[in-house]
């Protein structure tokens, strides 16, 4: 049988007949079809961005995206500063609502001077509960017979606000500072240069934080100590205090197993306070919640004081709880001469009343104001002190 030619073999091959000797055409035809198939795919790209067009027009209402909270969002910590001048989370709001932060109340800007400690007298009731009907609120007798019985003074307990404080240096007569450090452990850059500071200084991490383990066993290490900054409802509800908030419509077990969770997030701390909270601290029903757990486990209590009504103080008295005052907030205006501002109202009060406590929080303009502040104390006759040295148990 005679070899078929290769243009005849083509044309069986595609289904293309051809006449014996015929040449296959090409040239125009196959650039004519690259052509059509060039517009009809710039069409369909044409007409899927006009469908993006549409989608996102004014007229055509979409179904807005739920947006999840900061904390849930932002991974690893590090990434939440992106502009080294920003604060920690990003203002929310225009105009004067700009003061709101997304993740903290706005602070007291009061230099707040407590009166002097007395022990209350029980008072056989008192204020209720949650309103009308409610349980009364337990005189000093009950409130500490609801917790377990610490070992007798011949055992060797010491409770943690003794066990992990950090040594206080000696006095001499001289006025004391103590400068606590909250929101501790998000942004884990400038939390490593407050560790990097010389203390002791007393270091509140929150309770959320990554790697929690390691970065307060670095504090530790470089002679600071800790507190746990444990978050509470703030009166501003567009804030969010992140995860295992305490809130006033939680229940008592809620409250409880919230707490005991961030308990469980650190080691070697000494007691608690309280981020925001402005809401909350003035709840007597759930600050008796807190209260319990404290002495139940041997904690003391600062009170960060972010509203004047709260009831923290009084109830620490009335639970036994060792606890102290904040005096004064450093950077609730974020800028370098206002922070210098108030470390000279610390000094003032120090002399004043022989003990200042203030707070302040990692911020690049708070730190470089402490970074000039720290080295010159000793010399003008000032001892900085941790907070443990600063509080006792009512009882002492």
């Amino acid at each position: 049988m005679a070899r078929r030619s290769g243009s005849a073999q083509i044309g069986r091959k595609t289904g293309i007949k051809r006449k014996p000797g015929a040449k296959a055409k090409s040239g125009p035809g196959l650039v004519r079809q690259l052509l059509i198939a060039a517009v009809v795919l710039i069409a369909l790209l044409g007409g899927f961005g006009l469908g993006l067009f549409f989608m996102d027009s004014p007229g055509e209402p979409q179904k807005a995206a739920k947006s999840k909270a900061w904390y849930k969002t932002q991974k690893p910590p590090p990434t939440m500063i992106l502009i080294p001048d920003e604060p920690l989370i990003p203002e929310i709001g225009n105009g004067a609502d700009r003061t709101l932060r997304a993740y903290e109340e706005a602070l007291p800007k009061e230099i707040y001077e407590p009166p002097e400690p007395k022990l209350e007298p029980p008072t056989g009731g008192g204020q209720h509960f949650g309103g009308p009907g409610a349980v009364p609120e337990p005189t000093i007798a009950q409130s500490l017979a609801m917790v377990p019985v610490k070992p007798s003074a011949t055992d060797s307990y010491l409770p943690p606000w003794r066990k992990f404080a950090v040594k206080a240096p000696a006095t001499n007569g001289r006025p004391r500072i103590v400068l606590v450090i909250d929101d501790m452990g998000i942004d884990r850059k400038l939390s490593g240069e407050v560790v990097g500071f010389k203390g002791p200084l007393t270091l509140s991490y929150l309770a959320y934080s990554d790697d929690l383990q390691k970065q307060t066993a670095s504090a530790t290490a470089a002679g600071h100590e800790l507190l746990l900054h444990v978050s509470m409802e703030p009166g501003n509800g567009a804030l969010d205090p992140g995860p295992n908030v305490l809130k006033t419509d939680l229940s008592v077990d809620e409250i409880q197993r919230r707490l005991l969770w961030g308990f469980s997030r650190v080691r070697f701390f000494v007691g608690i306070n309280n981020h925001m909270g402005s809401k909350f601290t003035e709840n007597s029903k759930g600050m008796t919640v807190v209260m319990q757990e404290l002495k139940k486990r041997g904690f003391l209590y600062l009170d960060s004081r972010t509203t004047g009504s709260t009831v923290g103080p009084r109830l620490a008295r009335q639970f036994g709880v060792p606890f102290a005052e904040r005096n004064i907030f450093l950077d609730h205006v974020n800028d370098v001469a206002a922070v210098r501002s108030r470390l000279d109202e610390v000094e003032r009060l120090a002399r004043r009343r022989g003990l200042a406590i203030a707070i302040g929080h990692p911020r690049r303009a708070t730190l470089a104001a402490l970074r000039d502040w720290l080295p010159g104390l000793e010399k003008k006759g000032f001892v900085l002190a941790p907070l443990s040295s600063a509080v006792k148990a009512p009882q002492e």
